[in-house]
C-alpha cells in the first residue's frame, strides 16, 4: 500500500454509514483500511485505487448552495477486474450482498453490478478470454 497520495487514484463515494461501508469493502472486495475518522469519513485502498467513504457528517456531505444534499447510489461506479465472475457472484450472494442485475455478456467480457450498503455501485468485470 502506498503512502504517497500522488501514486493513488482517488474516488469519493457518499455513504450512509462509514463503518458499514468499510466492512463491506474490506471484507468482501479486498480493500485495506488506510484511515478512519468514522462516523464522518474513512478511506480504503485496493492496489492504486483509494476509495474515499464520506458519511452524512463529512464535509463532502454538506448541502450545495441550492440546498441539494449529496447522496449515495448513482450510476457512476468503481470497476473491479475479477478472474472468475461466476465464482465471485456466488460467494457474494452467499454472503447476502445485493446486486442490481444478473451477469451480462458483451464483446469485452462479462459484468454485473453489486451494491454497497448505501446503494453505490461496484462493477465486477471479467474480461473476455478469461
Amino acid at each position: 500500500m502506498s503512502d504517497n497520495l500522488a501514486d493513488l487514484v482517488s474516488v469519493r463515494y457518499m455513504v450512509d454509514d462509514v463503518d458499514m461501508a468499510v466492512d463491506f469493502y474490506t471484507k468482501h472486495l479486498g480493500f485495506t483500511l488506510r484511515m478512519s475518522a468514522a462516523p464522518a469519513f474513512a478511506d480504503v485502498v485496493r492496489g492504486k485505487l483509494r476509495l474515499l467513504l464520506s458519511g452524512p457528517t463529512s464535509s463532502a456531505g454538506r448541502p450545495m448552495p441550492d440546498g441539494t444534499q449529496p447522496a449515495p447510489g448513482g450510476w457512476n461506479r468503481v470497476h473491479l477486474i475479477v478472474s472468475d465472475i461466476a465464482a465471485e457472484v456466488e460467494q457474494l450472494r452467499a454472503a447476502g450482498l445485493a446486486f442490481r442485475n444478473d451477469i451480462v455478456t458483451g464483446p469485452g467480457g462479462q459484468q454485473i453490478l453489486l451494491e454497497d450498503p448505501s446503494g453505490n455501485v461496484v462493477e465486477l468485470f471479467q474480461p473476455a478470454g478469461r
